[in-house]
């Protein structure tokens, strides 16, 4: 460490010594003001990732390490400058906005220093310092706000994957899946988990695979759906796929996919019907005709 990045260290550590308070209160307002912080986020929450950031750099600054290592090397510093990008990605800031307001902290930080000298030499050099360690702690902060925000998105498409393919308790020991959409690897994916689980946990004896509402069969969709059927099979439970349309019964046999071995019906209704007598249940007639059995049992 060189002789003048020694004084501008213990310059700037002089400042957040003797002004931590009021340089925390400074770039909290310095935020407000270039309003680059979420309706979500309180004047409080940010004023206590100020605090720490402030706290951190001062003891980061302390020690012996570089500059341009402290941001990586300092665990307290390194952890702050996360925190404080994941609150804000959560929150729904922006990654430049989230950069731009800890870069903010440069122009409060000079100020500071300026309070503890006028030379022109040790501002300058308290200004590189200052430029080393926030660029880098920007840097820290977009990279941890990309990442937690792709890490977010994936959660919620899992989350919304699992709403949009659910597994409904038709009868006792059948389920059905009603299918809405494309079906894709991914959703094929998740429907295979959550239908094996629920067959699990219900002892269920059939599974109603319902393709309704999916517009259209191709070669890739059906080797979805076999895959599925085979994992169901696997777990000791037969397999009805329901809704296969005239159009789709057309491209089915079209293609020349073969579903020969998969039973199959027109409607929910008759797929209900015919899951019923594989269960060896009564009242039969009841169900298809939409009367309530004696003692049914409801999803």
């Amino acid at each position: 460490m060189n002789t003048s990045e020694s004084s501008a260290r213990e310059r700037l550590c002089e400042a957040l010594r003797e002004r931590e308070e009021e340089i925390a209160d400074q770039w909290v307002r310095l935020q407000l003001e270039q309003a680059v912080l979420s309706s979500d986020m309180s004047e409080h929450e940010v004023r206590e990732e100020a605090d720490l950031l402030i706290s951190a750099l001062a003891t980061a600054l302390a020690g012996d390490t570089p500059v341009g290592r402290l941001v990586s090397s300092s665990n307290e510093l390194r952890q702050a400058v996360i925190e404080l990008s994941l609150r804000r990605a959560r929150a729904g800031v922006s990654p430049t906005a989230t950069s731009m307001a800890v870069l903010s902290l440069k122009e409060v930080l000079l100020a500071a220093v300026q309070h503890t000298t006028r030379e022109s030499a040790e501002l300058f050099s308290a200004a590189i310092v200052i430029n080393r360690l926030l660029d880098a702690a920007g840097v820290l902060s977009f990279e941890t706000y990309v990442e937690g925000r792709e890490e977010i998105i994936q959660r919620q498409s899992r989350q919304l994957l699992e709403i949009s393919t659910p597994v409904v308790r038709l009868w006792r020991h059948v389920l059905a899946v009603p299918l809405i959409g494309t079906l894709d690897t991914t959703r094929t994916q998740v429907v295979m988990e959550s239908l094996l689980q629920a067959i699990e946990t219900n002892e269920a004896q059939v599974a109603i695979i319902d393709i309704t509402g999916v517009p259209a069969v191709d070669t890739a969709v059906a080797q979805h759906l076999m895959h599925t059927v085979n994992a169901v099979r696997l777990m000791g439970a037969d397999c009805v796929i329901s809704g296969i349309r005239p159009p789709i019964a057309q491209t089915i046999a079209q293609l020349g996919i073969d579903l020969s071995t998969i039973l199959t019906r027109a409607t929910l209704a008759d797929a209900l019907a015919a899951a019923i007598q594989l269960t060896d249940q009564p009242s039969v007639d009841s169900a298809v005709s939409g009367h309530r059995p004696a003692r049914p049992v409801t999803a």
